[in-house]
């Protein structure tokens, strides 16, 4: 037992330094102002692996990394959000990024499917839903008049649909359904490999 929870904990604190690199990497793909977000990937994986708390921890972290962006002016439109608010733009990604870590994986438990691939896939999905949808409310709540001057004039939720986070959270979705095949076989192996040792 605790063999497998020193297991545990290395087999996270590796995947959190992916979610490091990965979201300072990231930060640099940008479709608009927005960065996509590469980094849901390995929380996703995580979350599965090791449960919705390992699952928030790892988008927690995620959010400290773009918290740092946004106050250091890496991302652009972040440092608006920051200079404008910086508790709220804070509060805002905490949520987003440890909200959609939980999620992903409380939704792969709770899901009763016996296809590993399809409830992979769900989850996987689940992370940038969480992590946009939270992102837009935070928007409209918190930054109304900041996402009306970038609407420029325009209707706000045609703005935010096609212009602000539309296209990345295509990509996101897209590319973490993309590969949750990948995600499963990894999943898989370490499960083969905490089964050996036991």
């Amino acid at each position: 037992m605790k063999k497998k929870s020193v297991k545990e904990l290395v087999g996270l604190a590796i995947i959190l330094s992916i979610v490091i690199v990965l979201q300072t990497i990231g930060s640099f793909i940008k479709i608009g102002s927005f960065s996509i977000s590469l980094v849901l990937v390995p929380i996703v994986i995580g979350a599965i692996l090791y449960g919705p708390k390992a699952g928030a921890i790892l988008g927690l972290t995620f959010s400290l990394v773009v918290v740092y962006q946004c106050a250091s002016g890496v991302d652009a439109g972040g440092a608006i959000l920051f200079n404008a608010n910086a508790f709220l733009t804070v509060l805002l990604c905490v949520l987003k990024g440890t909200l959609c870590g939980f999620g992903a994986g409380l939704i792969y438990q709770k899901i009763k499917i016996k296809n590993d691939l399809i409830r992979t896939l769900i989850a996987s999905i689940s992370a940038p839903i969480i992590n946009t949808g939270i992102f837009v409310i935070g928007l409209y709540i918190c930054f109304f008049d900041i996402l009306k001057v970038w609407a420029g004039g325009s209707n706000t939720v045609y703005y935010v649909i096609t212009g602000l986070v539309g296209l990345n959270f295509v990509i996101e979705t897209a590319f973490n359904g993309f590969l949750s095949p990948a995600i499963l076989r990894i999943i898989k192996i370490a499960n083969i490999d905490n089964e050996d040792e036991e």
